[in-house]
């Protein structure tokens, strides 16, 4: 029977495959790695064997992302708000983060880019992540942002922060700045300056809400909520997700 499984679910992949055609592919893909918990407590397991195996399915994600031709995605791994959690929980998350982000430096295939207020996390879990983009710095392949201790507000908050001290250090008065300030000049100082906004943001576990991510990158993005736990996340559901982005007109606001 799992054979049989295996058989036609490869076939439906193929099929998949093929009936995106010609259609456009997103150059950003955004993610929400939602559902590790839920995923373990159906199973009577606890958070972290949730987490640890929502880590696992990272490699996987990114090499079909490489596939069909990809160029940056953004992994949301750990919000502001999680690191409110219990430290019983919280403690082994971070190291199964930082594992999880060593594993993706070691592979040399994807440059490593921390997005998130690396100031809020432990010593050591800022050094490993800042390490993982050194290490991979120079790695000609798909660039991959690790969104940990992220948050959208505390984002765009930097932002404007990170502004106002460039400013201030030309010399430049609150009230010059008030009358030239636009929405390029904030986006210059985002976490992800310099990349192309996601063009499809993907949720799992059913959850239908931005929940702070990418808040001010998500504008024109368009959203693709899947009903899977990101443990159970398979190729079929990325497939299907790059299926729903391919049918829709996107325009921009227009």
């Amino acid at each position: 029977m799992g054979r049989f499984t295996d058989v036609a679910y490869a076939a439906y992949a193929k099929r998949l495959t093929r009936q995106l055609g010609a259609a456009p592919v997103p150059r950003h893909v955004g993610v929400m790695l939602d559902g590790n918990r839920r995923w373990a407590k159906a199973r009577g397991a606890g958070a972290s064997e949730g987490h640890q195996a929502g880590a696992d399915n990272i490699v996987n994600l990114l090499s079909w992302c490489d596939e069909v031709g990809v160029e940056v995605v953004t992994l949301w791994l750990l919000s502001t708000d999680n690191l409110n959690r219990p430290e019983a929980e919280l403690r082994p998350l971070l190291g199964i983060i930082q594992k999880a982000v060593d594993t993706l430096a070691e592979a040399h295939r994807w440059r490593i880019h921390p997005v998130g207020a690396l100031d809020l996390l432990p010593a050591e879990t800022a050094a490993r992540l800042k390490a993982a983009e050194e290490t991979t710095r120079d790695v000609d392949g798909m660039l991959v942002n690790v969104a940990v201790g992220y948050g959208g507000r505390r984002e765009i908050a930097d932002a404007v922060r990170s502004l106002l001290h460039e400013h201030a250090g030309r010399g430049t008065s609150i009230e010059e700045l008030a009358e030239v300030i636009d929405v390029e000049h904030i986006a210059e100082h985002l976490y992800t300056k310099g990349q192309p906004d996601p063009d499809l943001v993907i949720r799992t576990s059913g959850e239908q809400r931005l929940g702070g991510f990418l808040l001010w990158q998500s504008a024109h993005s368009e959203f693709y909520f899947c009903e899977a736990y990101w443990p159970d996340f398979r190729k079929v559901d990325f497939l299907r997700a790059l299926r729903a982005f391919g049918d829709r007109h996107r325009r921009f606001g227009a």
